[in-house]
């Protein structure tokens, strides 16, 4: 990795966050999690100088690999040319936040789409949001990431790490951690220690519920953590559902409504799981505001 660098005259941008691995097993990690075969199409964000860009070659049919920095862009042409010129490899320059991804890989509908990436951190959530929410059908997405928002993503109800960028990755995809990755195995070295997640699409939402809606319950339970979520859905607008005329207003209405959901009247939102937040945003409603489905700003 040095001598390619070396010989190119380059090092590593630190404003781009670019970090090369320099791991082989985590290497092998990666591509046995993402398990590409000759019928998929690959997409490498971020493949940096093409260390994992060579693995994913000898297994997928295709790899398009997007690349922002114009250097790295030219190793990965050079590297890389006779596979370009057979049709296997395919070099996109650019933003993946700005790329039409839809138009790239419009050449490759036929093939099973999978993402594979070694991600900058402080691109990480928007990236991944994007990519589960594209509808562009990607069947796994495996990314190198840091530890704590793989463990934010793959969390459980009731610890820490849970909150609303766990429950956004789960409307879409299952959650698997595959590696813990320190520090030692990129140069340079980051501050932080990575791991690698796989996320793999679920065929369909697992709660039936409106989705705005949905999302607009779990941002209000997690904007302040530490109150109730009868406090936090009072404090964002949330009232009781009224079907007959019955029902209480006000924090009594909404504590009698999570009662009627099968929860505790003073449980907080950090406590639920997808199923049970589905259930109260169809036992809740709204004023004027419904939220945004999109937790990549506020995570």
């Amino acid at each position: 990795m040095r001598d390619l660098l070396a010989r190119h005259g380059l090092s590593p941008r630190k404003k781009w966050g670019q970090n090369f691995l320099t791991d082989g097993h985590v290497l092998t990690k990666i591509i046995a999690a993402a398990a590409p075969s000759t019928d998929d199409c690959v997409l490498e964000i971020g493949p940096g100088l093409g260390a994992l860009t060579q693995g994913l070659l000898a297994h997928a049919g295709n790899v398009v690999a997007i690349e922002l920095d114009k250097w790295l862009g030219d190793i990965l042409a050079a590297e890389f040319s006779a596979q370009a010129a057979s049709g296997q490899f395919t070099l996109v320059r650019g933003d993946v936040l700005k790329i039409d991804l839809e138009a790239v890989l419009a050449p490759f509908r036929h093939k099973v789409a999978k993402v594979v990436a070694n991600l900058p951190y402080y691109i990480t959530t928007p990236v991944i949001m994007r990519l589960l929410e594209s509808g562009l059908g990607f069947a796994s997405i495996t990314v190198m990431i840091q530890k704590e928002v793989a463990e934010r993503m793959s969390a459980k109800p009731g610890t820490k790490a849970y909150g609303s960028l766990t429950l956004a990755v789960q409307y879409h995809a299952t959650a698997e951690m595959v590696a813990i990755v320190p520090s030692r195995s990129f140069l340079p070295r980051p501050e932080v220690v990575s791991a690698v997640i796989c996320l793999r699409a679920l065929p369909q939402p697992p709660v039936e519920v409106e989705k705005e809606k949905l999302f607009a319950v779990i941002a209000a339970a997690f904007a302040t953590r530490r109150k109730t979520l009868v406090n936090a859905l009072h404090a964002a607008g949330f009232t009781a559902k009224d079907g007959g005329g019955d029902v209480e207003s006000g924090k009594t209405g909404l504590a009698a409504a999570l009662v009627a959901c099968g929860l505790r009247a003073d449980v907080r939102g950090e406590a639920l799981d997808i199923y049970q937040f589905a259930a109260v945003a169809e036992a809740v409603t709204q004023g004027a505001a419904t939220g945004n489905s999109s937790i990549a700003a506020k995570s």
